[in-house]
């Protein structure tokens, strides 16, 4: 099993691209299948969910290659429209396989999709918007079928604005009869780059970015070749690491208007931050202060993916913070490895309570999630000693090279697979 090593306390300098978003990536691959043909997506990260996601693509019949930075993906020998079960339970964003094949072949048959331990994630919203979109589904034991002769647009109300339901309702509608609106849509970045794409193909798409998209379906799409936008989740990891350490970093190819609520929170943090054009430049200087509270929310709201990094500076910070995570139940997992390293952190449902220490200290710790495992890295980066982290194929699945792109900055990140010594 992979570790990985760290030596803490070297401030982070110097410059370094963002690579493309996994969470944009992986819907827009998955939209490919709406159109018959050869398709280029660009600046695609290489990660293990894309992986997954083209052994998905390649399993029903798509020939799909990963190299240097693009999927290049032909589309018109699809022969399958099941998912392999064991390819779901790899990642939840095997979901978003739902809507293109059913919009383009009529059925998809899938399974409860796995992924990261992080509290419940239901797929109802999903089902129940393509239910409203003329689909039906069997549900047996863990095997989900959708059938549709003809999708017919209409109304949907989503109860809560989910990102993997509005994506996946969007991509379904592009082809159906009449009109779509999706009501309390969720918003993020990567709903735009999705409609983006999509009316790239030909959709007929406005409104992703707010609360209500509107489409009108369209009788067939063309191929084409798209960029895929930088990952905002990695910057923000970045900006937190570059605070903590004191150091100063400057990050190219961002989006910064997708980091707004961060660079706010990490401002009054007492971080120094400059912006032109896409390129973000992070300055740290003395210890960070306290806040009064943060709360996560959908965007654009503060993201609950730099939940768990934030956390790792306002440990550090001149007093006591509180944050409230809104999203997912399981998300302070990481509390516990924390405090092996120092940190003073108390939490109460969901609820944590942070009360800032001078220094944080290297240990052995283990990443149960992808973000969890992120923060462990920041905080491995500020403590001083060596921190050793086990399970990191967690982090392996939103990071390319994790240890690569901090030793670009300075660190000194060794990934390792017998049982590390301190050096």
């Amino acid at each position: 099993m992979e570790k990985l090593v760290i030596e803490g306390g070297i401030p982070l300098t110097g410059t370094i691209r963002i690579h493309g978003s996994k969470n944009a990536a992986l819907p827009i691959l998955a939209a490919c299948i709406l159109v018959d043909g050869k398709h280029t997506v660009d600046n695609v990260p290489d990660l293990l969910d894309i992986k997954v996601m083209i052994e998905i693509l390649n399993a029903i019949g798509c020939k799909a290659n990963h190299q240097d930075g693009s999927v290049i993906l032909d589309t018109s020998s699809i022969y399958s429209h099941h998912i392999p079960e064991d390819l779901m339970k790899q990642m939840r964003s095997s979901i978003f396989m739902m809507g293109p094949l059913l919009a383009r072949f009529g059925q998809v048959q899938v399974y409860q999709p796995g992924g990261c331990a992080i509290g419940e994630r239901k797929i109802d919203l999903h089902l129940k918007g393509l239910k409203s979109l003329g689909a039906t589904i069997e549900e047996t034991n863990n095997t989900i079928i959708c059938r549709a002769k003809k999708l017919i647009g209409g109304n949907i109300h989503l109860d809560f604005p989910s990102v993997g339901a509005t994506e996946n309702i969007l991509m379904a509608a592009v082809l159906a009869e009449g009109e779509t609106t999706i009501h309390q849509a969720a918003k993020e970045p990567e709903i735009v780059d999705l409609q983006n794409f999509l009316n790239a193909l030909g959709a007929k798409i406005t409104g992703a970015g707010t609360d209500t998209i509107h489409i009108v379906g369209v009788k067939q799409l063309t191929p084409c070749q798209y960029r895929i936008i930088p990952d905002r989740i990695v910057a923000g990891t970045l900006m937190i690491a570059t605070a903590v350490t004191g150091g100063n970093v400057e990050l190219t190819s961002t989006c910064p208007q997708h980091l707004e609520s961060l660079i706010h929170v990490l401002k009054k943090a007492d971080v120094q931050i400059t912006l032109k054009n896409d390129i973000i430049n992070i300055t740290s200087i003395g210890r960070p202060k306290s806040l009064d509270r943060i709360v996560t929310s959908p965007y654009p709201a503060f993201p609950t993916d730099l939940q768990s990094q934030i956390m790792v500076l306002l440990s550090l910070s001149d007093g006591i913070t509180t944050i409230k995570e809104k999203i997912f139940e399981q998300r302070f997992k990481h509390v516990d490895e924390l405090k092996k390293m120092g940190a003073d952190i108390q939490v109460n449902n969901n609820i944590a309570y942070v009360r800032g220490v001078p220094r944080l200290y290297g240990a052995s710790v283990k990443a149960t999630d992808l973000r969890a495992g992120a923060a462990l890295v920041v905080a491995g980066l500020a403590g001083k000693g060596t921190t050793i982290i086990e399970h990191i194929h967690h982090i392996d699945r939103g990071y390319v090279n994790i240890e690569s792109i901090f030793n670009q900055l300075g660190a000194n990140i060794t990934r390792c697979v017998e049982s590390p010594v301190s050096r």
